[in-house]
């Protein structure tokens, strides 16, 4: 295999050489390595190292699904703390470039592994566990919840967007038991469809779960979720997943339900409040995306469920769009609650009534024709 060197943040490692895009999940090869994933391993850096911060004992960490390792290796080598990474990839190509980058950077706390990840989780307990698979990551969820110590962390990617998002309802009520929703609101439908299965799994064995923070994109979706010991944690959390109307975010007449899915908040305001500090100490990439999106995590919490869209709400009611900050400085006048929200530059969520937002948005047109 060729490999060429590339950085993220503190880390050189080895990469296979060829073209990769900066856009969509990319394709499937050994060593795999996808440059438009560096946010998602920036993020992962900052959890961690939050985490190393908090706790009072040596952690021990899982890359799980390794590919180049680029994950495993630029925790080991930029988050300080005590702690041991286990890097994993079951391909014997990719296993050899894992060691390859282990011994580029010196790393005294990492260690590469060739086996298959649910075997491996189900030999040892770790207190995080990242399971970054290309496609859906339902195959490894009952292992890492089996796997992960209590109060552990589980960090969840999913690449199977276009069946989260409902553009495949059949796959995804037969992979996730839950029905999808093909809309506007389709990522954040979808984002939580996958945070509700989850808690369905984690149910089964008696544990409950907490979302510390949770975002979608156009190629793929992203949690993180302490995983909670006891009956009695593992039924609060199930009264959070349900089946829910979005009736009001179709053009149908019929009503229309998504689910079951989490209906509970996407983040938890202090885990994102020690993240932001810790985002001035660290060197990384995408380092103002990620400002953005934390501010508008925080403006999420506690609001409503899903959003709406300027532009959808104008072409179902035949007007020109308004000025998404004179909406927001309508309804809030009007003594509602509202947001802006990760899932889209013109979109917002609020506690007003849908004929609240009709008639501010008719109000709108008439006032700034």
């Amino acid at each position: 295999m060729k490999t060429r060197i590339v950085k993220e943040g503190e880390t050189e490692f080895y990469v296979p050489e060829g073209k990769e895009s900066k856009k969509g999940p990319g394709k499937k090869v050994n060593g795999f390595y996808n440059p438009s994933m560096e946010l998602n391993r920036d993020i992962s850096i900052l959890v961690v190292q939050w985490l190393t911060k908090i706790s009072q004992k040596p952690l021990k960490i899982l890359d799980g699904l390794a590919a180049t390792g680029a994950r495993g290796i630029r925790i080991a080598n930029e988050v300080k703390g005590n702690f041991e990474v286990i890097i994993n990839d079951w391909k014997k190509e990719a296993y050899m470039l894992i060691k390859k980058n282990i011994q580029h950077n010196k790393l005294k706390n990492a260690i590469a592994k060739c086996e298959n990840v649910n075997k491996l989780l189900h030999e040892t307990k770790f207190d995080y566990i990242d399971i970054d698979p290309y496609g859906t990551p339902v195959p490894y969820i009952d292992a890492a919840i089996k796997g992960i110590k209590t109060n552990g962390i589980i960090a969840v990617t999913a690449t199977d967007t276009a069946t989260l998002c409902g553009i495949y309802p059949k796959t995804c009520i037969r992979r996730y038991f839950s029905v999808p929703f093909h809309s506007y609101i389709m990522h954040e439908v979808g984002l939580r469809i996958l945070i509700g299965y989850i808690c369905r799994e984690a149910a089964k064995c008696d544990r409950g779960i907490d979302v510390l923070l949770s975002y979608a994109t156009d190629h793929y979706m992203r949690i993180y979720v302490k995983i909670l010991r006891g009956a009695k944690r593992a039924d609060e959390s199930l009264e959070k997943v349900k089946s829910v109307d979005v009736s009001d975010y179709t053009n149908n007449i019929t009503k229309m339900e998504a689910g079951p899915l989490w209906t509970g908040n996407l983040h938890k305001r202090d885990v994102l409040k020690a993240i932001e500090k810790n985002l001035g100490n660290i060197v990384l990439g995408t380092k103002r995306d990620i400002e953005k999106l934390l501010q508008r995590m925080f403006q999420e919490i506690d609001m409503p469920l899903f959003f709406y869209s300027i532009d959808h709400l104008s072409s179902k009611l035949k007007i020109s769009p308004p000025k998404l900050s004179y909406v927001l400085k309508e309804l809030n006048r009007r003594g509602y609650s509202v947001s802006r929200t990760q899932f889209g530059d013109t979109s917002f969520k609020t506690t007003a009534p849908i004929e609240i937002v009709y008639n501010v948005f008719k109000e709108l047109e008439v006032r700034y024709p």
